[in-house]
Formats: C-alpha cells, sequence, structure tokens
C-alpha cells in the first residue's frame, strides 16, 4: 500500500477505536447511582406504605372487623323507648249544649329484651364473621404481596428501560462518528457515497429506535409513580434476590401449598361456610327470650288519671313451618360450603402453576444472562476487528454497521435478561407467599390488623371509627 494512504487509514483506525472506548465508558459514568439513589427495597417499602389499593384492602379488613361486633349483637339485650300522646274530642249530635266532652291521654315506658336461645344462631354467625376476618387478613396479605411484586416489577423496569435509552445513545454517538468517516473516506477517495448512504440509512433507523425507547422509558416511569406514589429518581439496575429462594421447584410449591395466603384465606372460608350452614339449621331450633317492660300512663276519663305499669314476659318459639324457605336456607348454605371447598383445590392448583412459571422464568433468565454476556463479549471483539479490517480496505462500512448492530441486539437482550431475573425472583417469593416486609427486611412500618380487630370486636356502642378515620 502507498505511504500516502497509510497514514490517513491510521489517523482513522485510531480514532474511531477511540470512540469506540469513549462510547463505552461514558454509559457508565451516566449510570454510576448518584446521592439520592433509590433501591429496589425501598421502592417496595413506599409502595407498602402509600399504594391506595393496598389502603382499600387494609380498609376492607376493618369494614369486615365490623361483623364480629354485628353478630355478638344477638347475645346482647335490646333496649327501647316508646311515648305517645292523643287528644280526643266529643261533640253532641242533636246540638244540645254541654255535651261537648274531650279527654287528653299519653304514656311513655322503656322495655328491654334479651335473647336466650336461639338455636345456637348467634354463635355460629359470630364463629363464621371471626372465620370471615382471618380470611380478609389473609386476602390483604396477598394484596400486600401483589403491590410489592408490582412494586419490584416496575422498579426493573425502570432500570431496564434506562439502559436501553443509554445504550441506544451510545448507538447513536456512535453512527454519527461512522458517517464523518464515511464522508472522510469519500473526500479521500477511500470510500464510496454507498458507504455514506448506508451509514445515513442506518443513523435515521437509530434516532427511531432511541424515540420508542424514551416513550417506553416514560411509560414505565408513569406505572411506577402509580405503584409507588413516587418519581422515579435514582433508579439503578437492581440484582435478583436470592435470600429464600428453594434450591428446588417441588420445594417451592410445597411451601407455597402451605403459606400462600391465598390458600389460607380459601381455607378459611370453608370454616365460614360451615358455620353458615349450622347457622341455618339453628332457625329450625326453638328459641326462647325475655321482655322487661316499664311504662307510665294518662288518661283523663279515668278516675285515678295516672298510672304506672310494670311487666316481665317470657316467649317461647317453636318454629314448625315457614313456607319452605328454612329448608331452601340450608340447602343454599350446604351448596356454598361445597363450592368454597372446590375453590381451595382450585387455588392450590393456580399457586402451583404460578410457583412453576416463575421458577422456569427465573432458571431461563440466569441462563439467558450468561449466554448474553458471552455474545456482547464476542461482539465486541468482532466490532473491533471489523473496523480494523474496514480502515485497512478488507471490510466495507455495512460490515461495521452489521458488527455494531449485533453489540446493540447483545446489550439490549442482556438489559431484558438482566430484568427478567430480578422480577421472576421476586415472583417465586410472592407465589410462595414469603415476599413481605419482614422477609424483605423493609424500612417500613408493618401493619398489623389485630389491632384494629382487638379494639371493636367487643365494642358495645359508639359512632367514631378507630383512629378517627
Amino acid at each position: 500500500m502507498p505511504t500516502r494512504f497509510f497514514m490517513p487509514i491510521w489517523s482513522y483506525a485510531v480514532r474511531d477505536v477511540r470512540k469506540h472506548l469513549l462510547a463505552a465508558v461514558f454509559p457508565l459514568l451516566l449510570l454510576a447511582p448518584a446521592a439520592s439513589a433509590e433501591t429496589i427495597s425501598g421502592a417496595m417499602a413506599k409502595a407498602y406504605a402509600n399504594n391506595p389499593d393496598v389502603n382499600a384492602a387494609r380498609a376492607g379488613l376493618r369494614a369486615t372487623d365490623e361483623g364480629v361486633t354485628i353478630a355478638k349483637a344477638g347475645y346482647r339485650p335490646k333496649i327501647s323507648a316508646n311515648a305517645s300522646a292523643s287528644e280526643t274530642r266529643l261533640y253532641d249530635i242533636g246540638g244540645v249544649s254541654g255535651l261537648d266532652k274531650s279527654s287528653r291521654s299519653s304514656s311513655y315506658g322503656l322495655s328491654i329484651t334479651q335473647n336466650i336461645f336461639d338455636g345456637f344462631q348467634t354463635l355460629n354467625s359470630i364463629r363464621a364473621a371471626e372465620a370471615n376476618v382471618y380470611a380478609t387478613r389473609e386476602s390483604m396479605r396477598a394484596t400486600e404481596m401483589s403491590i410489592l411484586l408490582a412494586a419490584a416489577q416496575s422498579y426493573a423496569n425502570v432500570a431496564r428501560d434506562q439502559q436501553i435509552v443509554s445504550v441506544r445513545q451510545q448507538n447513536l454517538g456512535f453512527l454519527n462518528e461512522q458517517l464523518k468517516a464515511a464522508n472522510a473516506r469519500l473526500e479521500v477517495g477511500e470510500g464510496t457515497r454507498t458507504d455514506v448512504s448506508q451509514a445515513q440509512a442506518q443513523l435515521a433507523a437509530a434516532k427511531a429506535l432511541l424515540a420508542a425507547a424514551v416513550a417506553q422509558l416514560k411509560s414505565s416511569k408513569a406505572v411506577y409513580m402509580q405503584i409507588v406514589g413516587t418519581e422515579a429518581t435514582g433508579i439503578r439496575q437492581p440484582g435478583p434476590v436470592s435470600a429464600g429462594i428453594p434450591a428446588s421447584v417441588d420445594a417451592a410449591v410445597a411451601t407455597g401449598m402451605r403459606d400462600h395466603p391465598s390458600v389460607l384465606a380459601a381455607m378459611h372460608g370453608v370454616d365460614a361456610a360451615g358455620y353458615n350452614v349450622k347457622t341455618a339449621e339453628g332457625s329450625m331450633l326453638p328459641g326462647v327470650s325475655v321482655t322487661g317492660a316499664l311504662g307510665r300512663n294518662y288518661n283523663s276519663l279515668t278516675s285515678s288519671s295516672t298510672y304506672n305499669s310494670a311487666s316481665i314476659t317470657a316467649q317461647l318459639n317453636v318454629p314448625i313451618y315457614q313456607g319452605g324457605a328454612e329448608y331452601g336456607q340450608i340447602r343454599r348454605a350446604k351448596e356454598l360450603l361445597s363450592q368454597s371447598r372446590i375453590q381451595v383445590d382450585s387455588v392450590r392448583l393456580s399457586i402451583q402453576q404460578q410457583i412453576v412459571s416463575a421458577y422456569a422464568a427465573l432458571e431461563a433468565a440466569r441462563a439467558a444472562i450468561e449466554a448474553n454476556r458471552a455474545q456482547l463479549s464476542a461482539s465486541n471483539l468482532a466490532l473491533s476487528g471489523v473496523i480494523e479490517e474496514r480502515n485497512v480496505g478488507q471490510s466495507t462500512t455495512l460490515d461495521v454497521l452489521n458488527a455494531q448492530q449485533s453489540v446493540l441486539n447483545a446489550k439490549e437482550s442482556l438489559a431484558s435478561a438482566e430484568r427478567d431475573a430480578v422480577v421472576y425472583s421476586y415472583s417465586v417469593l410472592a407465589a410462595m407467599g414469603h415476599l413481605t416486609v419482614a422477609s424483605q427486611g423493609l424500612n417500613v412500618a408493618e401493619y398489623k390488623p389485630e389491632e384494629h380487630y382487638e379494639a371493636v370486636k367487643d365494642a358495645w356502642f359508639g359512632l367514631r371509627t378507630v383512629g378517627d378515620r
């Protein structure tokens, strides 16, 4: 090769390699954690404290707690007061004067009714209400876990999309340099207009890809804001969780079948349905109640215009036939009990499917990370080699662009695989029922549903809710 061509080609090679190295180092500076960086645990803690779906589930549980108080009312006396007043005026039809008369009467009193026996309906209603409380607690825990998982997923999505935006920005810078190099080679007679056109086409496509990546990042940040409740700032690439994940999928399935709150909620639902059957059957048993009444009466027409009264009444009610409604209610309660038992099996099968799918996806993501890292390393070496070959005339600009596209694909695939490993590791924990504040050591106060329950389960009166909500 003539000397007059050697120096420009060597200068192009040095400049391309330098630009390539700078493009690789610059994103690392961009991705360096800021002083106010948010962690995935911090995002989950904020979602646990602020997410409206979690708070709505807690409010629903507090409402369910009141069912126990309502059921216990069957044991408590019912007190009522009554009062009445009237005035009566009589007229003589014949019109004889002096025969017009009027009278006034009034009464007021107090009655107390106490249930003595109601066929164990109140007892079983209380037990059913308590079972519903336990079932709703587990449902609330399932909601909390789903929100924690959603927070982890939204965090990982933002981290992935930030990486992809950064990678595509690097690609855009690299292609700009390739376009400049192609124009420079064309000016000195070493390249062709085809090389320039190919670089321009690839650059235009890269701009479109970058715009799409930016749009996707904005969408992921909006989802993050919806779930976590704060802006997605200081997000950095998280690592998959490993603590608490069993070594085998069978162990994970066994744990989920035993511990997942959805399974426990379904089992408590069976208990509640069983007590409802007993409550319905109790409607066919006799009932006993006692009523005490005190009264004061006034009537202007009687010689003794004012008198007091007091009474105690015991009542025995023996149901014989109520139109057949009682039998239909018992049959319906039994069918609902059967439905609840079947739902336990359905929930268990669903949990098993979730665990197996998440575990398989986690293993696939781990394998993909290793493969993509190897692919990225090889693609970077190939790109460097093709650039050197292009600079000495052994490869074309199209070869360089194709090699750069392989690097871009490998980087984006690696970012997606790393995101999948994070999401599916948390998915395994959630499907097992172990994605909790305690297991993740989140820096947030854990909600204690027992506190509200203990405060209201024996309340006799009061309109203000606990905490004056």
